[in-house]
């Protein structure tokens, strides 16, 4: 069997030792009592640092843990810095696609929304922010199914409510739309949960490309998709290029 990765074990190490100090340490402290050469030491707390593991102390230049550490133990990105992030390109995928505009996360065995954009024609609309909706039933909900698998419950141990005539009420059905969305790179409901109203959404991705969220457009079926069934390309567009900022905001954010 492979033995240990030593830039692994080198890391963590660094880690158990910032953890073991009320104090922050200088690079020359950390490699001398971790016996590594300086260029080595600063390669693999500089990389800490970049994901947010590790924090630099601006005026002292030392290092401390990270808030990034925290992350790990609730289970990802912060919703309302998640929401921080996103709302400016929530806000412009509104008014360039005429459609509402939902960012969602994973919650136990739902999709629930922590930013809602109204569409932008005046129509009466209620907030949604807070609200949770079926994954395997909303277009939100099935890219977190397909993106982000580890977070998500499997698709044989979700209840596949029938809300309307449109919803995946298999397994076999579902993992098919799953594969789907993994191919074109966003998922779409085509009035499964609500009769009549659509969605497409698509995968927002932190440091490392790991899923935490995604983004989606809804509205009128016939707004979203052509007479095929498929996204209106320039919609597509909009929202893949909508997900990618925001992803390379995530992905810049320690």
């Amino acid at each position: 069997m492979p033995g240990p990765i030593q830039s692994i074990e080198r890391a963590a190490a660094v880690l158990r030792l910032l953890g073991s100090t009320d104090r922050p340490l200088g690079l020359n402290e950390l490699a001398a009592a971790l016996d590594l050469p300086r260029p080595t030491a600063h390669g693999i707390i500089r990389t800490l640092r970049d994901v947010g593991f590790v924090d630099q102390d601006v005026d002292s230049a030392r290092y401390l843990l990270g808030a990034g550490l925290q992350e790990l133990g609730r289970g990802g990105w912060d919703p309302h810095d998640l929401r921080a992030a996103s709302m400016n390109w929530a806000d412009s995928l509104a008014g360039s696609s005429g459609l509402a505009v939902q960012l969602g996360v994973v919650s136990f065995t739902a999709v629930r929304l922590v930013h809602h954009v109204f569409r932008p024609d005046g129509t009466p609309q209620r907030i949604r922010t807070g609200a949770e909706m079926p994954l395997h039933a909303t277009a939100l909900g099935k890219c977190l199914l397909a993106f982000a698998p580890v977070a998500t419950p499997r698709t044989r141990d979700l209840d596949l409510h029938r809300w309307t005539g449109r919803t995946c009420v298999t397994v076999a059905a579902l993992d098919a739309h799953l594969a789907t969305a993994r191919h074109r790179g966003w998922a779409s409901d085509a009035g499964e949960f609500e009769a009549g109203t659509g969605g497409a959404a698509a995968p927002l991705r932190a440091s490392g490309g790991v899923v935490v969220g995604a983004i989606g457009v809804a509205g009128p079926v016939e707004e979203l998709f052509g007479l095929g069934g498929e996204l209106r390309p320039k919609l597509a567009e909009q929202l893949l290029g909508a997900s990618r900022e925001i992803s390379a905001v995530l992905a810049s954010t320690p």
